[in-house]
């Protein structure tokens, strides 16, 4: 129980927000979230989907164990966002690309 409200709460500060923004952002009464911390209680799945939405996370990304935990910026979304619909060569003459600017 107490992993996942760790969990939300790092998640939560490193995007500095405090938890009436993430009630906003998750579409969730911050008296909701606020509940789960005053009575150590783990969110529903419905409640921690719409969590891990609002800090652009899959479920599975949030359990993720022994991973480094970071954040993204909006800039380092974006390019990996655009990254991804690179074809192999592309990539290749990217990160040469990047090399080059050392």
């Amino acid at each position: 129980m107490a992993h996942v409200l760790e969990t939300i709460t790092k998640y939560r500060l490193a995007h500095g927000w405090t938890e009436y923004e993430l009630s906003v952002k998750a579409g969730l009464p911050q008296s909701t979230i606020s509940s789960w911390y005053r009575k150590d209680m783990t969110p529903s799945i419905s409640s921690l989907e719409k969590i891990c939405a609002a800090f652009d996370l899959t479920l599975a990304q949030f359990f993720a164990e022994g991973e480094t935990f970071s954040v993204l910026t909006p800039d380092q979304t974006q390019l990996l966002e655009k990254w991804s619909v690179l074809s192999p060569e592309e990539k290749h003459l990217l990160l040469q690309l990047i090399g080059h600017m050392k």
